[in-house]
């Protein structure tokens, strides 16, 4: 069975800035979509391209803390440059995906790579937050570092595009990242005419982001940055390009648990809230600089 359409949701019409080095339009939470609605997706923001000019000063977001969740990069355009205080670090190049996961809290800071800022260009970037069960939300922080050469790919017949599977199963086919309930994120990059079909679990909350391009998703129109979200009805999905298109699907079996959040804290009482703010105040997430 076909799974219905709630709505489709035009790209916000201002942009916000996260620090001075992410433009983003910010889908969830928003346009009248709830936290509990999506569950375990608690934050969509996307940097739709955006052509930043070469800097000697590297853009980006400070030292700041997480907890109780996870946060998902993917890169399109650019390349981000990350480290916390647990002494990790790395760079994000496009196609590559960074799975963290804040779990019981961590300081962390993101900027542009060094020679990608003093060169510019193109930057197009997720940020997605997946929230933890109850009972992971104490789990050591951690990194899944996954790049476009260890991603799990389907690749579609007719050379007519290829599905990366970050997380879930696509198909018969498993995705790279481990999670701690059950996800499905898709990158989906489909040349003109060209068609994709899955089914999803039909209580699972699911949602497409239309990166580039235009397709038609279960015979909807959805246009470029357009937000598609699903009822939760029907298991099929079909997508057909009408021209080159980049598509993230996000699926996931809601949590059902209550949430409390404020800012980068995410628990499930206001009483947790007040505990992760002492212990950042305290500095049991480390040290950064």
């Amino acid at each position: 069975m076909k799974k219905e359409i709630d709505r489709i949701i035009a790209k916000p019409s201002q942009p916000g800035m996260v620090g001075d080095g992410f433009r983003v339009y910010n889908y969830i939470p928003g346009a009248n979509i709830s936290q509990q609605r999506i569950s375990p997706f608690l934050l969509l923001d996307f940097n739709a391209e955006f052509n930043f000019g070469p800097s000697e000063r590297i853009r980006g977001v400070g030292v700041h803390p997480h907890k109780g969740f996870e946060t998902v990069t993917i890169a399109y355009k650019g390349s981000v440059a990350h480290n916390d205080s647990s002494g990790s670090s790395g760079v994000i190049n496009p196609g590559d995906v960074q799975w963290m996961t804040a779990g019981s809290g961590i300081l962390h800071k993101e900027y542009h790579e060094q020679e990608f800022s003093k060169k510019g260009g193109p930057f197009e970037m997720v940020q997605l937050w997946v929230n933890l069960p109850k009972k992971d939300k104490s789990t050591p922080a951690h990194y899944q570092a996954i790049t476009k050469d260890q991603m799990n790919k389907v690749e579609l017949p007719g050379d007519k595009g290829v599905v990366n599977v970050i997380a879930g199963t696509f198909n018969g086919v498993k995705g790279s990242a481990q999670t701690y309930s059950p996800v499905n994120l898709f990158d989906i990059k489909l040349k003109k005419d060209g068609e994709v079909v899955t089914n999803l679990p039909s209580g699972y909350n699911t949602a497409i982001l239309v990166i580039n391009g235009k397709a038609e998703i279960n015979g909807k129109v959805a246009n470029e940055h357009s937000f598609v979200l699903f009822e939760n009805i029907g298991e099929e999905i079909t997508i057909k390009a009408a021209e080159d298109s980049v598509l993230l699907l996000m699926s996931g079996e809601p949590l059902n648990e209550p949430i409390a959040s404020y800012g980068p804290f995410v628990m499930n009482t206001e009483e947790e809230i007040m505990e992760s703010i002492e212990e950042f105040q305290s500095g049991k997430f480390g040290v950064l600089n």
